[in-house]
């Protein structure tokens, strides 16, 4: 995998301009995957992240990040540990819900070829690895609607990306690359083909975190 380059100026997000975790808290689905770097970027957004193993955890948060890792087995470790009702019902209310390149695949309704345990509650339909294998990765810069404030793209690292194919009337296309949708909203679910927690540019994370604020408000 390529070393990320988008670094926005502030260094290291366990660096001085982290929060002084008062704001909600955000739990990082700890299954599969790697969770470290988004924990790490909820502690520079100045949320509290909880790495969570257990349906019981979700309680006590106010939205949850499903990262990337592999989806196949992220889906079957949902339906084993007994998070797919729960997440669904859950969703239904409101629940504000983020996945990044696996967690993306996790949430569509459907997938364009082979079967998985999918959460089902976002209407996409995904092709997964759409990008190519690991050694295929890249980095490039994005137009993200929603995080424009400081008039500069968002560096994306995709990483056996998959890709966005088809989407239903009540899903919002974020950013495209090459004609394919990267990031998705449909009200509290937000999803994202590619690592924004592998840079240091904490705009996605920050509208996601405005999402749960709203939706606690």
């Amino acid at each position: 995998m390529p070393a990320p380059r988008g670094r926005a100026p502030g260094g290291d997000p366990r660096g001085k301009d982290r929060g002084k975790m008062e704001g909600p808290k955000i739990g990082v689905l700890a299954l599969q995957g790697a969770a470290r770097e988004h924990l790490l970027m909820l502690e520079r957004c100045g949320a509290r992240g909880a790495a969570v193993k257990y349906p019981s955890e979700l309680q006590t948060c106010d939205g949850l990040i499903i990262p990337g890792g592999e989806s196949t087995a992220i889906g079957k470790l949902i339906v084993r540990d007994g998070f797919l009702d729960l997440l669904r019902e859950r969703v239904a209310g409101g629940f504000p819900v983020f996945g990044t390149c696996a967690g993306l695949i996790v949430l569509a309704r459907r997938v364009t070829e082979g079967e998985q345990p999918l959460l089902g509650v976002m209407d996409m339909l995904v092709r997964r690895n759409a990008y190519g294998r690991q050694v295929d990765s890249f980095e490039v810069d994005l137009e993200v609607r929603g995080i424009e404030e400081e008039e500069r793209p968002f560096r994306a690292v995709f990483i056996r990306a998959p890709w966005i194919e088809e989407v239903g009337e009540g899903v919002e296309v974020l950013c495209s690359h090459r004609g394919r949708a990267v990031m998705a909203r449909q009200g509290t679910l937000l999803a994202a083909a590619f690592h924004p927690e592998l840079t240091d540019d904490p705009r996605i994370h920050r509208y996601f975190l405005d999402m749960v604020g709203r939706f606690g408000s």
